[in-house]
């Protein structure tokens, strides 16, 4: 989650500065006019701030808390999702944790606090009174029936106080509570299946480690149901299983991945060496397995790896037709910062430039990156969300580089963020991701999961900013001859025009290219009327950013670069003189539909 300072008034700006260490690189953003020497300016303070809190970032407002509040209130969602928000008094006298108190909101204001010298005015009663919140443990922590907090808490603040049964674990964070023995409530602390009296809060702690091993290209369900099982027959509860581990030869392998996220927990991967470490502690040790992975056991040794030293095994290996799997327990919450994770490479589209253009989901992918791989002029615009991770950045002509450093370290166990103009998918480098992958030299780009985070194409925003010139059927065509051959061009253009469509002219121009924009102007004007609209944008999204309307007679392609996108309208397509402005649209027929 990345974490936002809002600063707006220069007074604000100091501060703001000297708590980006120790809120681990927040970004500042200042209100225009105000705080300009903020990393990221905004104009307009209410939409901004909803902006934010819709894209999940930690807002720490240096601000009066009414601004906050007003702001945010017509976005929040509810107690278990809202982001934190924190008010922080411009002399750092006072931080108050306004929303999220629980998902992070109070430990904000106290970090604060404590690096201004100032007081966090924490207000939830439970971690005021008790020095703990029971609706909100530490990591790893599940609540069985949550609907039992709030009647217990109420026990604890009242003074009747509850009992509390540790089976599994230690519960440290417990320890202060004012536990006593002489009452009917009670929480109860396990790691296993039990029925228990209705009025008490059951708690898991993370004490569980599965081990699995697979054949190759197992499926989920029958690696699902051995571990659903394994976990039945045990008596223990799904919901304290820690970390799933496995040898790294598998880190590829779906079903292991799947049956982890359908547990909510890490996938860990250890080296045979690792596992070979285990084997003085291993139950069936497997000569056969040694050979063929260089250590005697997968499923109880990764089980036992992640347990640590105290660990034990309590579930010996367990066999399917293709799986197998082991349970090991430890007498403290499970490290599940061990062994190598899979890495991520997520393919990220940030739109024409304009943050206010940037999906919700394409700044969380950037905010929870380690690198950012792009061309350096994209990363430049995304400098507002790149937190701490590290740029890796190219200049144009490098498009397949960074595809293979970004594969390279995902295969590493990264998680890494390939930033692309407007869409990843369109005229990007998603394309030539899979492209690589499909003959990839290295094995170990393969490891890596790949997403692919969609971005407002080019096309879009200059239709937008037109108005409407896409409402009907439409292609897209590069004019560039650098990756396809001029005859190609040539053809595509004139089965568009030949087909009427509505057609959006990537890489129109550029200094050496000189006539494939004057050849297809000449193409469309052998089929369509000469009035027939056409969108000029240029620099979309930026404070540079022209749009202007022409038609396809008028059309000066002298005017026109590589920072362009060119509409070219149908045969329908009109011009509508609006008091704002001509407005462009091509009519989808509507009022012909029977």
């Amino acid at each position: 989650m990345k974490t936002v300072l809002i600063v707006l008034s220069a007074g604000g700006l100091d501060l703001a500065r000297q708590l980006q260490p120790t809120l681990e690189g927040a970004a500042v953003h200042g209100l225009a006019g105000r705080a300009d020497e903020a990393d990221l300016v905004f104009h307009d303070t209410m939409a901004h701030l909803r902006r934010l809190h819709i894209e999940g970032a930690a807002i720490v407002g240096l601000c009066a808390a009414g601004i906050l509040i007003r702001a945010i209130a017509p976005v929040l969602s509810g107690k278990r999702s809202d982001a934190p928000v924190v008010a922080l008094a411009e002399d750092g006298s006072a931080a108050v944790p306004l929303i999220g108190g629980h998902h992070g909101a109070n430990d904000l204001a106290v970090r604060i606090a404590d690096a201004c010298g100032g007081i966090a005015a924490v207000t939830t009663a439970g971690d005021i009174r008790l020095g703990f919140s029971l609706d909100d443990p530490p990591p790893g922590w599940r609540i069985s029936n949550p609907e039992q907090v709030k009647p217990i808490t109420a026990s604890l603040l009242a003074g009747d106080g509850a009992r509390l049964e540790i089976q599994a674990g230690t519960a440290d964070w417990l320890a202060k509570g004012p536990w006593r023995e002489d009452t009917a409530a009670q929480v109860i602390v396990t790691d296993r299946l039990r029925p228990v009296a209705s009025d008490a809060l059951v708690l898991h702690s993370p004490t569980l480690a599965i081990g699995v091993g697979c054949e190759r290209g197992t499926t989920t369900g029958e690696l699902q149901r051995l571990v659903e099982e394994t976990l039945r027959d045990a008596g223990l509860a799904p919901q304290s299983i820690a970390a799933i581990g496995s040898l790294d030869l598998k880190i590829d392998e779906p079903a292991v991945h799947q049956v982890a996220a359908s547990l909510g927990a890490p996938a860990c991967f250890f080296d045979a060496a690792r596992l070979e470490k285990e084997s003085p502690r291993l139950q069936t040790p497997s000569e056969i397995v040694f050979q063929e992975t260089g250590c005697h056991g997968v499923a109880e040794g990764a089980a036992l790896a992640l347990a640590g030293p105290e660990g034990e095994l309590i579930v010996a290996k367990r066999k399917s037709r293709r799986a197998t799997c082991a349970i090991a327990r430890s007498p403290h919450d499970i490290d599940t910062d061990q062994g190598q994770r899979r890495g991520h490479l997520s393919i990220v589209g940030i739109g024409p430039g304009d943050p206010a253009w940037r999906s919700p989901e394409a700044t969380a992918t950037l905010s929870e990156a380690e690198f950012l791989v792009g061309y350096d002029r994209y990363l430049d615009l995304v400098a507002d969300v790149g937190g701490q991770a590290e740029r890796r950045a190219y200049g144009l002509g490098q498009e397949a580089d960074r595809v293979c450093d970004a594969l390279t370290l995902a295969g590493e166990g990264h998680r890494v963020a390939l930033v692309c103009s407007g869409d990843a998918g369109i005229y990007a480098l998603a394309s030539l991701v899979f492209e690589t992958l499909e003959t990839a030299a290295d094995p170990v780009w393969r490891r890596a999961a790949i997403t692919v985070a969609p971005g407002i194409s080019a096309m879009q925003a200059a239709a937008a900013r037109a108005g409407a010139p896409l409402g009907h059927d439409f292609c897209a065509i590069s004019l560039s001859d650098l990756m396809t051959p001029r005859r190609v061009i040539l053809e595509r253009l004139t089965a568009a025009a030949a087909g009427d469509f509505v057609t959006a002219l990537y890489n129109p121009q550029s200094a050496r290219r000189r006539d494939l924009l004057r050849q297809a102007q000449e193409t469309f004007l052998e089929s369509r009327p000469e009035t027939t609209p056409v969108v000029i944008a240029r620099n979309l999204g930026r404070v540079d950013e022209t749009v202007s309307i022409t038609t396809l007679a008028e059309l000066d392609t002298d005017a026109v670069d590589m920072l362009t996108m060119v509409i070219v309208g149908n045969s329908e397509s009109r011009i509508l003189n609006h008091v704002d402005g001509a407005r462009v649209f091509t009519p989808r027929g509507y009022g012909m539909a029977p």
